[in-house]
Protein backbone atom coordinates (compact mmCIF):
# COMPACT_ATOMS: atom_id res chain seq x y z
CA UNK A 1 0.00 0.00 0.00
CA UNK A 2 1.55 3.23 -0.98
CA UNK A 3 1.25 6.02 0.78
CA UNK A 4 0.22 9.31 -1.07
CA UNK A 5 2.24 11.56 1.25
CA UNK A 6 5.26 10.87 3.06
CA UNK A 7 6.21 13.03 6.32
CA UNK A 8 8.76 15.63 5.64
CA UNK A 9 10.67 14.94 8.28
CA UNK A 10 11.63 11.45 7.18
CA UNK A 11 13.85 13.22 4.28
CA UNK A 12 15.59 14.96 6.74
CA UNK A 13 17.96 13.08 8.26
CA UNK A 14 18.59 10.53 5.62
CA UNK A 15 20.92 13.37 3.91
CA UNK A 16 22.33 15.07 6.67
CA UNK A 17 23.24 11.47 7.84
CA UNK A 18 26.14 11.56 4.45
CA UNK A 19 28.20 14.30 6.63
CA UNK A 20 28.03 13.27 10.31
CA UNK A 21 28.66 9.43 9.55
CA UNK A 22 32.15 10.12 9.13
CA UNK A 23 32.41 12.03 12.48
CA UNK A 24 30.43 9.92 14.75
CA UNK A 25 32.29 8.48 17.37
CA UNK A 26 29.09 6.54 18.65
CA UNK A 27 27.74 3.07 17.13
CA UNK A 28 25.79 3.89 14.15
CA UNK A 29 22.22 4.68 14.82
CA UNK A 30 20.11 3.25 11.98
CA UNK A 31 17.20 4.84 13.13
CA UNK A 32 17.40 7.47 11.34
CA UNK A 33 13.53 9.06 11.63
CA UNK A 34 13.67 12.17 13.28
CA UNK A 35 15.50 15.51 13.49
CA UNK A 36 19.03 15.08 14.53
CA UNK A 37 18.19 17.78 17.62
CA UNK A 38 15.45 15.80 19.11
CA UNK A 39 15.68 12.32 17.85
CA UNK A 40 16.00 9.07 20.30
CA UNK A 41 19.37 7.47 19.74
CA UNK A 42 19.52 3.75 19.78
CA UNK A 43 23.19 3.21 19.87
CA UNK A 44 22.80 2.39 23.48
CA UNK A 45 20.60 -0.45 22.80
CA UNK A 46 22.21 -1.38 20.32
CA UNK A 47 25.19 -2.37 22.72
CA UNK A 48 22.95 -4.08 24.87
CA UNK A 49 23.14 -7.96 25.25
CA UNK A 50 20.37 -10.08 25.71
CA UNK A 51 20.57 -13.57 26.09
CA UNK A 52 19.51 -16.18 23.27
CA UNK A 53 15.61 -17.14 23.17
CA UNK A 54 14.79 -20.50 24.36
CA UNK A 55 14.45 -23.38 22.21
CA UNK A 56 11.49 -24.63 21.25
CA UNK A 57 9.91 -28.08 21.34
CA UNK A 58 9.48 -30.48 18.48
CA UNK A 59 5.92 -28.82 18.03
CA UNK A 60 7.42 -25.20 17.97
CA UNK A 61 6.16 -24.28 21.26
CA UNK A 62 7.99 -22.12 23.73
CA UNK A 63 5.71 -22.17 27.48
CA UNK A 64 6.44 -19.55 30.19
CA UNK A 65 4.66 -20.11 33.60
CA UNK A 66 1.75 -17.10 32.13
CA UNK A 67 2.01 -18.08 28.63
CA UNK A 68 2.69 -19.72 25.84
CA UNK A 69 4.31 -18.84 21.58
CA UNK A 70 4.35 -20.61 18.96
CA UNK A 71 7.58 -20.34 16.21
CA UNK A 72 6.75 -21.28 12.41
CA UNK A 73 9.03 -23.19 10.90
CA UNK A 74 9.86 -22.11 6.88
CA UNK A 75 6.96 -22.55 4.94
CA UNK A 76 4.45 -22.65 7.42
CA UNK A 77 1.14 -20.79 7.30
CA UNK A 78 -0.98 -20.27 10.18
CA UNK A 79 -3.59 -22.88 9.77
CA UNK A 80 -0.41 -25.51 9.47
CA UNK A 81 0.90 -23.82 12.93
CA UNK A 82 -2.52 -24.49 14.10
CA UNK A 83 -2.54 -27.81 12.90
CA UNK A 84 0.44 -28.90 14.52
CA UNK A 85 -0.19 -27.41 17.96
CA UNK A 86 -4.02 -28.64 18.22
CA UNK A 87 -5.85 -25.24 18.26
CA UNK A 88 -8.11 -23.61 16.14
CA UNK A 89 -6.41 -21.75 13.03
CA UNK A 90 -9.08 -18.90 12.95
CA UNK A 91 -8.72 -18.44 16.67
CA UNK A 92 -5.08 -18.13 16.21
CA UNK A 93 -5.11 -15.97 13.52
CA UNK A 94 -7.63 -13.38 14.74
CA UNK A 95 -5.23 -13.08 17.94
CA UNK A 96 -2.08 -12.57 16.03
CA UNK A 97 -4.08 -10.12 13.64
CA UNK A 98 -3.50 -12.60 10.51
CA UNK A 99 -5.63 -14.70 8.12
CA UNK A 100 -5.54 -18.66 8.12
CA UNK A 101 -4.04 -18.62 4.99
CA UNK A 102 -1.21 -16.21 5.86
CA UNK A 103 2.15 -17.53 5.20
CA UNK A 104 5.06 -16.97 8.04
CA UNK A 105 8.50 -16.51 8.19
CA UNK A 106 10.90 -19.08 9.74
CA UNK A 107 11.27 -18.89 13.52
CA UNK A 108 8.30 -16.12 13.53
CA UNK A 109 6.53 -16.05 16.93
CA UNK A 110 2.61 -16.58 17.01
CA UNK A 111 1.25 -15.49 20.60
CA UNK A 112 -1.43 -18.67 21.70
CA UNK A 113 -4.61 -17.61 23.21
CA UNK A 114 -4.98 -20.34 25.28
CA UNK A 115 -2.13 -22.28 26.44
CA UNK A 116 -1.72 -26.34 25.18
CA UNK A 117 -0.39 -29.04 26.43
CA UNK A 118 3.28 -29.12 27.37
CA UNK A 119 6.45 -31.52 27.04
CA UNK A 120 7.81 -33.60 30.30
CA UNK A 121 9.75 -30.46 30.36
CA UNK A 122 7.21 -28.53 31.85
CA UNK A 123 7.07 -24.85 31.12
CA UNK A 124 10.43 -22.41 31.56
CA UNK A 125 11.39 -21.41 35.15
CA UNK A 126 12.98 -18.29 35.95
CA UNK A 127 16.73 -19.19 38.00
CA UNK A 128 16.36 -19.12 42.01
CA UNK A 129 17.16 -15.63 43.45
CA UNK A 130 16.65 -14.03 39.82
CA UNK A 131 15.27 -10.11 40.84
CA UNK A 132 12.24 -10.59 37.94
CA UNK A 133 11.38 -6.26 38.33
CA UNK A 134 15.20 -5.51 38.21
CA UNK A 135 15.48 -7.53 34.74
CA UNK A 136 13.05 -5.68 33.31
CA UNK A 137 14.72 -2.35 34.50
CA UNK A 138 12.54 0.81 33.54
CA UNK A 139 10.50 -1.27 30.58
CA UNK A 140 7.73 -1.19 32.37
CA UNK A 141 7.84 1.90 33.60
CA UNK A 142 8.58 3.92 30.10
CA UNK A 143 5.41 1.42 28.62
CA UNK A 144 2.18 3.03 28.16
CA UNK A 145 -0.39 0.08 29.47
CA UNK A 146 -1.99 -0.34 26.10
CA UNK A 147 1.44 -1.15 24.35
CA UNK A 148 2.21 -4.03 26.74
CA UNK A 149 0.98 -7.11 27.46
CA UNK A 150 -0.23 -7.73 30.82
CA UNK A 151 -3.14 -10.66 30.40
CA UNK A 152 -1.97 -13.95 31.96
CA UNK A 153 -3.37 -17.47 31.08
CA UNK A 154 -3.70 -19.31 33.89
CA UNK A 155 0.13 -20.63 35.49
CA UNK A 156 0.73 -23.96 35.35
CA UNK A 157 3.29 -25.60 37.77
CA UNK A 158 6.76 -25.71 37.83
CA UNK A 159 8.56 -29.23 36.54
CA UNK A 160 10.39 -31.45 38.14
CA UNK A 161 12.74 -32.58 35.58
CA UNK A 162 16.23 -32.08 35.54
CA UNK A 163 16.15 -31.02 31.73
CA UNK A 164 13.78 -28.41 32.01
CA UNK A 165 14.70 -25.10 30.91
CA UNK A 166 15.38 -21.64 32.69
CA UNK A 167 15.20 -18.56 32.01
CA UNK A 168 13.04 -15.35 32.11
CA UNK A 169 10.00 -14.91 31.24
CA UNK A 170 9.85 -11.85 28.86
CA UNK A 171 7.46 -9.20 28.58
CA UNK A 172 4.89 -9.49 25.47
CA UNK A 173 4.65 -6.17 23.61
CA UNK A 174 1.37 -5.93 21.29
CA UNK A 175 2.03 -3.36 18.83
CA UNK A 176 0.02 -0.35 18.47
CA UNK A 177 -0.83 1.40 15.01
CA UNK A 178 2.48 3.79 14.02
CA UNK A 179 5.26 2.07 16.09
CA UNK A 180 8.06 0.85 14.48
CA UNK A 181 10.25 -2.03 15.46
CA UNK A 182 13.39 1.07 16.60
CA UNK A 183 10.81 2.94 18.37
CA UNK A 184 10.00 -0.57 20.20
CA UNK A 185 14.06 -1.56 20.70
CA UNK A 186 14.37 2.08 22.20
CA UNK A 187 11.19 1.65 24.75
CA UNK A 188 12.87 -1.62 26.13
CA UNK A 189 16.84 -0.69 26.11
CA UNK A 190 17.49 -3.76 23.44
CA UNK A 191 18.84 -4.07 20.18
CA UNK A 192 16.76 -3.90 16.59
CA UNK A 193 18.68 -6.92 16.35
CA UNK A 194 17.58 -8.97 19.70
CA UNK A 195 13.84 -8.44 18.85
CA UNK A 196 14.37 -9.11 15.01
CA UNK A 197 16.24 -12.31 16.19
CA UNK A 198 13.31 -13.06 19.19
CA UNK A 199 10.37 -12.56 16.86
CA UNK A 200 11.74 -14.24 13.64
CA UNK A 201 11.39 -10.71 11.82
CA UNK A 202 12.19 -10.42 8.07
CA UNK A 203 14.90 -8.34 6.89
CA UNK A 204 13.03 -5.55 6.37
CA UNK A 205 12.06 -5.91 10.23
CA UNK A 206 8.45 -5.67 9.25
CA UNK A 207 5.92 -5.83 12.19
CA UNK A 208 1.79 -5.15 11.90
CA UNK A 209 -0.42 -3.82 14.00
CA UNK A 210 -2.07 -5.95 16.79
CA UNK A 211 1.32 -8.30 16.68
CA UNK A 212 2.74 -9.92 19.79
CA UNK A 213 6.89 -9.24 20.56
CA UNK A 214 8.75 -11.04 22.65
CA UNK A 215 10.95 -8.13 24.44
CA UNK A 216 14.67 -9.99 24.79
CA UNK A 217 16.06 -10.59 28.64
CA UNK A 218 18.89 -9.56 29.21
CA UNK A 219 22.03 -12.46 28.82
CA UNK A 220 23.51 -11.91 32.51
CA UNK A 221 21.12 -12.87 35.19
CA UNK A 222 23.55 -11.45 37.79
CA UNK A 223 21.14 -8.93 38.76
CA UNK A 224 20.87 -7.88 42.47
CA UNK A 225 17.97 -7.41 44.04
CA UNK A 226 16.54 -4.15 45.95
CA UNK A 227 18.38 -5.01 49.52
CA UNK A 228 21.67 -5.94 48.91
CA UNK A 229 23.21 -9.02 51.20
CA UNK A 230 25.23 -6.32 53.09
CA UNK A 231 22.63 -3.88 54.10
CA UNK A 232 21.34 -4.14 57.78
CA UNK A 233 17.53 -3.69 58.51
CA UNK A 234 16.06 -0.49 58.19
CA UNK A 235 19.41 1.07 56.92
CA UNK A 236 17.86 0.81 53.44
CA UNK A 237 19.45 1.12 49.98
CA UNK A 238 22.64 3.46 49.44
CA UNK A 239 21.81 6.42 47.36
CA UNK A 240 24.34 6.61 44.82
CA UNK A 241 26.30 10.39 44.36
CA UNK A 242 24.63 12.64 41.89
CA UNK A 243 27.22 13.52 38.96
CA UNK A 244 27.27 17.19 39.97
CA UNK A 245 28.64 16.48 43.64
CA UNK A 246 31.28 14.23 41.17
CA UNK A 247 31.63 16.46 37.87
CA UNK A 248 31.20 20.29 37.87
CA UNK A 249 28.34 21.52 35.03
CA UNK A 250 30.53 23.19 32.22
CA UNK A 251 30.51 26.77 32.09
CA UNK A 252 28.43 27.90 29.61
CA UNK A 253 28.93 30.91 27.74
CA UNK A 254 25.53 32.65 26.63
CA UNK A 255 26.51 34.38 23.19
CA UNK A 256 26.32 38.26 22.25
CA UNK A 257 24.23 39.73 19.91
CA UNK A 258 26.75 40.47 17.87
CA UNK A 259 28.15 36.56 17.51
CA UNK A 260 24.20 35.69 16.98
CA UNK A 261 24.18 37.94 14.61
CA UNK A 262 27.54 36.43 12.94
CA UNK A 263 26.37 32.63 13.55
CA UNK A 264 23.36 33.53 11.60
CA UNK A 265 25.20 35.25 8.44
CA UNK A 266 27.31 31.97 8.38
CA UNK A 267 24.23 30.18 8.20
CA UNK A 268 22.56 32.19 5.60
CA UNK A 269 23.30 30.90 1.71
CA UNK A 270 25.43 33.09 -0.31
CA UNK A 271 23.85 33.01 -3.80
CA UNK A 272 26.80 34.49 -5.10
CA UNK A 273 28.61 31.44 -4.79
CA UNK A 274 26.02 29.27 -6.71
CA UNK A 275 27.09 27.93 -9.96
CA UNK A 276 25.22 29.34 -13.05
CA UNK A 277 24.53 32.93 -12.18
CA UNK A 278 23.34 31.94 -8.68
CA UNK A 279 20.56 30.24 -9.60
CA UNK A 280 19.34 26.24 -9.54
CA UNK A 281 17.41 24.67 -12.23
CA UNK A 282 13.78 23.78 -11.20
CA UNK A 283 14.41 20.15 -11.04
CA UNK A 284 10.96 18.86 -12.36
CA UNK A 285 8.38 20.05 -14.35
CA UNK A 286 5.64 20.53 -11.62
CA UNK A 287 3.92 22.62 -9.12
CA UNK A 288 4.52 23.44 -5.95
CA UNK A 289 1.94 22.50 -3.09
CA UNK A 290 4.41 22.35 0.21
CA UNK A 291 7.02 25.29 0.78
CA UNK A 292 9.79 25.14 2.95
CA UNK A 293 9.18 25.14 6.63
CA UNK A 294 12.41 24.59 8.94
CA UNK A 295 12.03 22.07 10.85
CA UNK A 296 8.72 20.64 9.44
CA UNK A 297 9.37 20.59 6.11
CA UNK A 298 13.45 20.83 4.93
CA UNK A 299 12.55 21.35 1.21
CA UNK A 300 9.76 21.77 -1.49
CA UNK A 301 7.23 19.61 -2.49
CA UNK A 302 6.80 19.17 -6.38
CA UNK A 303 3.45 17.36 -7.82
CA UNK A 304 3.73 15.89 -11.31
CA UNK A 305 2.65 13.07 -13.26
CA UNK A 306 4.46 9.54 -12.89
CA UNK A 307 7.32 9.13 -15.46
CA UNK A 308 7.76 13.11 -15.65
CA UNK A 309 11.92 13.50 -16.04
CA UNK A 310 13.49 14.68 -12.34
CA UNK A 311 16.51 16.65 -13.38
CA UNK A 312 19.93 17.76 -11.85
CA UNK A 313 19.13 21.20 -10.62
CA UNK A 314 23.12 22.38 -11.69
CA UNK A 315 26.12 20.25 -12.86
CA UNK A 316 27.87 18.18 -10.50
CA UNK A 317 28.56 14.66 -8.59
CA UNK A 318 26.38 11.61 -7.42
CA UNK A 319 27.46 11.83 -3.79
CA UNK A 320 25.14 9.04 -2.44
CA UNK A 321 21.90 7.08 -3.60
CA UNK A 322 20.30 6.37 -0.48
CA UNK A 323 17.16 5.17 0.73
CA UNK A 324 14.84 6.36 3.59
CA UNK A 325 12.87 4.41 6.31
CA UNK A 326 10.69 3.36 3.56
CA UNK A 327 12.88 2.28 1.15
CA UNK A 328 12.20 5.02 -1.10
CA UNK A 329 15.08 6.35 -3.39
CA UNK A 330 17.17 9.52 -2.44
CA UNK A 331 19.42 10.95 -4.98
CA UNK A 332 22.39 13.22 -3.39
CA UNK A 333 24.28 15.29 -5.63
CA UNK A 334 26.99 17.29 -4.60
CA UNK A 335 28.14 20.94 -6.02
CA UNK A 336 30.71 23.31 -5.48
CA UNK A 337 30.91 25.59 -2.13
CA UNK A 338 30.02 22.69 0.06
CA UNK A 339 26.16 22.99 -1.32
CA UNK A 340 24.39 19.66 -2.39
CA UNK A 341 20.89 18.94 -3.78
CA UNK A 342 18.54 16.06 -2.68
CA UNK A 343 16.24 14.66 -4.79
CA UNK A 344 13.74 12.11 -2.85
CA UNK A 345 11.12 9.98 -3.07
CA UNK A 346 12.55 8.75 -6.74
CA UNK A 347 12.23 5.79 -9.10
CA UNK A 348 13.96 5.00 -12.30
CA UNK A 349 17.36 6.33 -11.40
CA UNK A 350 19.83 7.22 -14.40
CA UNK A 351 22.93 7.61 -12.32
CA UNK A 352 25.21 5.71 -10.11
CA UNK A 353 27.30 7.34 -7.26
CA UNK A 354 30.62 8.81 -8.17
CA UNK A 355 28.57 9.97 -11.60
CA UNK A 356 29.21 13.10 -12.99
CA UNK A 357 26.16 15.00 -14.10
CA UNK A 358 25.31 18.32 -16.42
CA UNK A 359 22.77 21.03 -15.43
CA UNK A 360 19.29 19.89 -16.37
CA UNK A 361 20.48 16.09 -17.10
CA UNK A 362 17.49 13.58 -16.39
CA UNK A 363 18.80 11.94 -13.08
CA UNK A 364 15.54 9.85 -11.88
CA UNK A 365 11.95 9.43 -12.64
CA UNK A 366 8.86 10.42 -10.40
CA UNK A 367 7.03 7.31 -8.87
CA UNK A 368 3.81 6.26 -10.04
CA UNK A 369 1.04 5.33 -8.01
CA UNK A 370 -0.50 7.92 -5.44
CA UNK A 371 2.80 9.22 -3.98
CA UNK A 372 4.03 10.60 -7.63
CA UNK A 373 5.77 13.83 -6.01
CA UNK A 374 9.67 15.07 -5.92
CA UNK A 375 10.71 15.53 -2.34
CA UNK A 376 13.37 18.28 -3.46
CA UNK A 377 16.14 19.77 -0.67
CA UNK A 378 19.04 22.69 -0.78
CA UNK A 379 21.61 21.90 1.69
CA UNK A 380 24.83 24.26 3.10
CA UNK A 381 26.78 21.35 4.45
CA UNK A 382 24.52 19.95 7.19
CA UNK A 383 22.05 22.62 7.19
CA UNK A 384 18.96 22.94 5.48
CA UNK A 385 18.14 26.06 3.24
CA UNK A 386 15.23 27.17 1.76
CA UNK A 387 15.32 26.28 -1.89
CA UNK A 388 13.21 28.84 -3.62
CA UNK A 389 15.81 31.68 -3.82
CA UNK A 390 17.79 29.53 -5.70
CA UNK A 391 15.77 28.16 -8.26
CA UNK A 392 15.12 30.26 -11.24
Amino acid sequence: MSTLRQSPRTWLVAASGLALLSACSQPLDFDMRGNFGGAFNTADAAQNITADRPRPDDRGIISYPNYQVAVAKRGDSVQDVANRIGVDAQELASYNGLETKSLLRNNEVLALPRRVSETGEGPIQPPSGVDIAALAGNAIDNATPQSVETTTLEPIASSKEDNAQTGVEPLRHKVARGETVYTISRLYGVSVKSLSEWNGLGPDFAIREGQYLLVPVPASTEIKTARSSDTVPGQGTPTPTPPSASKPLPNEKTPTAKEAEAQAKANTPDLSKVPSGGRLAMPVNGSIFREFSKGKNEGIDFSAAPGTPIKAAEAGTVAAIITNAEKVPIVVVKHPDNLLTVYANVADISVAKGDSVTRGQSIAKIRSGESNYLHFEVRKGINSVDPMPYLN
